[in-house]
């Protein structure tokens, strides 16, 4: 088998420490502590919705190998603020026993919550690198998901017919001679538009794409953007420019365009050629058409000018963490359940074939791994060609409230561009001066 090798970028992300991990039992079983004839109850709040149905199946398969588990799963995402969800949940004093996690910061607003899980296989089994962002006084807080990258997924057939190789665009100049090429040909191709921008996705504009123009910023290291005082935007007007290149030729008004509008009604029924999201879209394309998904798209990288060969942005979504103020018998079983779901046979064939992910942990038959966005993500994390998940490292908050919010009012001309830079700046300054 052959082990994933980490790029400069995507080593900086994740904070590589010089430790090696310790590996997992081969097999990764593990026991369950609920006592015969107790049934314990493990309640997990999770975001992911791309994978909701198929997660619910597997821990169907969990319960019925181990009958005195019951697990409830609520899953909040898409379009809905799992963080602001995830915080009524534990003011209702209704505390899940699972919940998600991102990096340093969020590990930071909720440590008093977290359970020390140093001593599960998954953690020993974690690829090096990727819990260095949940480790804190050597105390692992949070089980990585997964490994995801994103940019924007363009149709080949679309860009085949268009005249246009994807190779060929390597910056800003040539990518927006190939979305004019595209909107040029938009009757012949069958095209509403080039772009579907969901403005109205805040994690999209706030979180993923200043995310590739913050991240050369600080380094490419998300420890950097969360020890950060200010922010600059020393690649501001590059941004701007992404920005206004996908919402001058997107379907229309983008500011209320959502994330299902964008994968399923224009990208997967070929009505518009390009979306900026990332692998975790595979799913929802699979599921209109299966051909498309498989053999119609790929994945490029959105270019930023002033930095050469920028690479896709490559990271661990979020983590697993275990509410440490739940009741020993759920602690055990819900690291029980998450070695399980990581290290044991059938579980790491679920995590692979099931769930389509890019596997965050050693012991995996890679080449099982399916889907073109996945392949080409892991591709260029082996050939070294990616950025950093800086966004973890943004002050609470501010990538989605206050920068995504400031770029809705920026679509719909309620501010300039001046303005919703210079009250991300201050805002960035007054949330780490508390």
């Amino acid at each position: 088998m052959k082990e994933l090798t980490f790029s400069k970028g995507l080593v900086a992300s994740l904070m590589l420490s010089a430790a090696v991990l310790a590996g997992c039992s081969s097999d990764g079983e593990k026991e369950g502590s609920g006592s015969e004839g107790e049934q314990v109850t493990v309640d997990i709040f999770q975001f992911k919705v791309e994978f909701k149905e198929q997660f619910e199946d597997v821990v169907a398969l969990y319960e019925k190998e181990n009958p005195d588990v019951n697990i409830e799963i609520t899953t909040v995402g898409g379009g809905e603020d799992y963080g602001a969800a995830l915080r009524s949940r534990f003011a209702s004093g209704n505390e899940p026993a699972i919940f998600n996690i991102g990096g340093p910061q969020d590990v930071a607003d909720w440590k008093d919550n977290l359970a020390d899980l140093t001593d599960t296989a998954a953690s020993g089994a974690a690829l090096e690198g990727t819990l260095d962002g949940v480790t804190v006084e050597s105390e692992v807080l949070g089980l990585p998901y997964n490994q995801e990258g994103y940019g924007f997924i363009y149709n080949t057939r679309l860009f085949e017919e268009a005249g246009i190789d994807p190779a060929s665009i390597t910056d800003y100049a040539s990518l927006e001679e190939a979305v004019k090429t595209l909107d040029s040909k938009k009757d012949e191709l069958g095209l509403e538009s080039v772009f579907a921008f969901p403005g109205k996705e805040t994690w999209v504009t706030g979180l993923h794409l200043s995310n590739t123009f913050l991240a050369p910023e600080f380094d490419n290291n998300v420890l950097t953007a969360f020890d950060a005082e200010s922010v600059e935007f020393k690649y501001g007007e590059g941004f701007k420019k992404i920005v206004d290149l996908q919402n001058e030729y997107s379907k229309q008004p983008t500011v209320s365009l959502d994330y299902s509008q964008q994968v399923e009604e224009l990208f997967s029924l070929e009505r518009v050629a390009i979306i900026q999201q990332g692998n975790w879209a595979y799913g929802s394309i699979a599921g209109i058409d299966q051909e498309l998904a498989d053999n119609g798209i790929g994945l490029m990288p959105i270019p930023v000018e002033g930095v050469e060969d920028t690479g896709i942005p490559v990271g661990v979504p979020m983590y697993w963490g275990v509410n440490k103020k739940a009741d020993e018998a759920v602690i055990e079983e819900s690291k029980a359940f998450l070695d399980w779901l990581y290290t044991s046979d059938e579980g790491k064939k679920a995590v692979v074939e099931d769930f389509k992910f890019i596997p965050a942990y050693e012991g995996y038959d890679t080449s099982k791994i399916s889907d073109p966005m996945s392949k080409a993500i892991y591709e260029a994390s082996e050939s070294g060609n990616t950025i950093g998940w800086v966004f973890m490292g943004y002050p609470t908050g501010w990538g989605e409230d206050v920068l995504g919010s400031n770029i809705q009012k920026y679509l719909s001309e309620e501010a300039t561009w001046d303005e919703v830079m210079e009250s991300a700046k201050e805002a960035w300054k007054t949330e780490r001066a508390k």
